[in-house]
C-alpha cells in the first residue's frame, strides 16, 4: 500500500525552514530549561513523599493548593490520579527522610490541611490510617448498641470496614450510608464517636534523595549509551557522518522532547525516560530506512549530485514514512487522550517525540550529509562522496 507515487518535493531546497522551525522550538525549550520552570524532575529522581488522596466528590485542585499553602505545605504538587470519576489526586511533598515516623508525617500534614470541619473528640472514619478495625470494634463494644457479645461487634466492625474499603472505595459520604449494611442502632452508635470528611488518605509511598540521585543518573546513563551504540553501529555499518547525523537528528528530538515538558511544566518521570528510549530507538529506525535508500541510489545514481540523490531517496520513503508514523502517532494519541493521568507524561512524550523525530529524518539528519559534502567539497576541489558499503565490504567512493 502507497499513498503517494513518484513524489517530487524539494525537501533540501527547503532545510532553511527546517533550520528555523528548530532553532525556534530548541532555543525555547531551552531557555525554559534554564530560566522558566528549569527540567521538572518527578519524585522519581529529585526524592520526596507521594500521599494519594480519595475525595468523595469531585476534587477541586486550586481549593486544595490554597489550603495546603495554609498548612505551610508551599511546594506541593497535586494532580489527578487515575480516571476522573475515581475523584483521586495524589500530592507530592518535598519530604525526603526516608522513615515510617516521617511518612506518617506528611500524611497527618495532608489530613490536618484538608479537614475543614474537624469534629471534635470524635475519630474521621475515612481515613484509614487513623481509624481501622480496632477503632471501631472497641468503640462499638464499649457502646454495645445491640447488647451482645464482643464476638458479634467484631463481624459488625469487618461489615463496616469491607463496605468503606470496597463498595465505597475507601470514602464514605455519610455515616448513614451503613444503614444497608448494618442496624440502625450501631449507625447511632458510630456517630457519638466518628464523623467522616469528604476525602481519605488511602497509602503514600517515599523515594528518598539518594535513589532519585541515581535514578537520575542511571536515566543519562541509558539515553547517553544508547546514541553512542547507535553512533558505533552506524559508524560500522554505514560512513561516520551517517551516524554523527543520526545521533545529532535523535539528540535534536530529545532535545525538543525534555523542552516540551519544561515548557508545559510537565514532570519528568521514569515512565517518561522509558519513553524517551523508545522514540530514540523509533527515530533512528526512521533515520536508517532513508540512510539506507540513500545508499542504495548512490550506486545506481552516480551521475548525479548528491543533493539531488537524497532528494530522490527521501520522496521514494515517503509513502512508508507516512504510513509507520502516521499510524503509530494516532495510537499514542488515543493514548494521550484516553489513557488516563498515570499514562499521560508518557503518551506525551511518545506524541511529541514521534512528530518530531519523523521530521529529523527528513530535515536535520539527511541534510547533514549533504551540508558535509559541500563542506568537503569546498574545502578539497576534488571531494569525492563517502558510500556506506555493506557490512564486511569494502569502502566505495563516488565522485560529485
Amino acid at each position: 500500500m502507497e499513498f503517494f507515487r513518484n513524489t517530487n518535493i524539494d525537501f533540501l531546497g527547503k532545510k532553511w525552514y527546517f533550520l528555523s522551525f528548530s532553532l525556534l522550538f530548541s532555543v525555547a525549550g531551552i531557555l525554559s530549561m534554564l530560566f522558566w520552570h528549569g527540567i521538572p524532575l518527578g519524585v522519581d529522581f529529585r526524592g520526596g513523599t507521594l500521599v494519594y488522596v480519595k475525595f468523595a466528590q469531585t476534587p477541586n485542585l486550586g481549593h486544595i493548593r490554597s489550603d495546603l499553602d495554609k498548612a505551610g505545605l508551599h511546594n506541593a504538587k497535586i494532580q489527578t490520579y487515575d480516571v476522573p470519576s475515581a475523584n483521586e489526586v495524589v500530592v507530592s511533598l518535598d519530604l525526603k527522610e526516608t522513615s515510617e515516623a516521617d511518612l506518617s508525617r506528611g500524611k497527618n500534614q495532608i489530613i490536618a490541611a484538608l479537614e475543614a470541619n474537624p469534629e471534635p473528640g470524635k475519630q474521621d472514619l475515612n481515613n484509614a490510617d487513623k481509624v481501622g478495625f480496632a477503632e471501631v470494634r472497641d468503640a462499638l463494644i464499649s457502646s454495645d448498641p445491640l447488647h451482645t457479645s464482643p464476638a458479634d461487634y467484631e463481624k459488625v466492625a469487618r461489615q463496616i470496614l469491607d463496605y468503606r474499603n470496597q463498595t465505597a472505595g475507601g470514602v464514605l459520604k455519610s455515616i448513614d450510608e451503613l444503614k444497608s449494611v448494618v442496624p440502625a442502632p450501631v449507625v447511632d452508635a458510630l456517630k457519638q464517636g466518628f464523623y467522616v470528611s469528604n476525602f481519605g488518605v488511602r497509602g503514600a509511598d517515599i523515594v528518598g534523595p539518594q535513589v532519585g540521585d541515581q535514578l537520575k543518573t542511571q536515566a543519562w546513563l541509558a539515553v547517553g549509551f544508547s546514541l553512542l551504540g547507535m553512533l558505533v553501529y552506524l559508524w560500522f555499518r554505514f560512513e561516520l557522518i551517517y551516524g554523527v547525523a543520526a545521533v545529532v537528528a535523535v539528540f535534536h528530538d530529545t532535545l525538543i522532547t525534555i523542552g516540551a515538558f519544561s515548557l508545559t511544566n510537565k514532570e519528568i518521570s521514569l515512565t517518561v525516560i522509558a519513553a524517551i528510549l523508545t522514540l530514540v530507538g523509533y527515530s533512528m529506525n526512521d533515520t536508517i530506512v532513508v540512510f539506507d535508500r540513500i545508499r542504495e541510489n548512490i550506486k545506481l545514481m552516480r551521475r548525479e549530485s548528491l543533493a539531488d540523490i537524497v532528494n530522490k531517496s527521501i520522496n521514494q520513503t515517503l509513502s512508508r514514512t507516512i504510513l509507520t508514523s502516521g499510524l503509530t502517532f494516532l495510537t499514542v494519541l488515543s493514548l494521550y487522550m484516553f489513557g488516563g493521568e498515570v499514562l499521560n507524561g508518557f503518551s506525551f512524550a511518545l506524541v511529541i517525540g514521534i512528530l518530531i523525530g519523523t521530521y529529523s529524518s527528513i530535515a536535520v539528519a539527511a541534510p547533514m550529509l549533504v551540508a558535509y559534502q559541500e563542506w568537503r567539497t569546498n574545502r578539497s576541489r576534488t571531494g569525492t562522496v563517502p558510500v556506506p558499503a555493506a557490512a564486511g565490504k569494502g569502502k566505495v567512493r563516488a565522485k560529485v
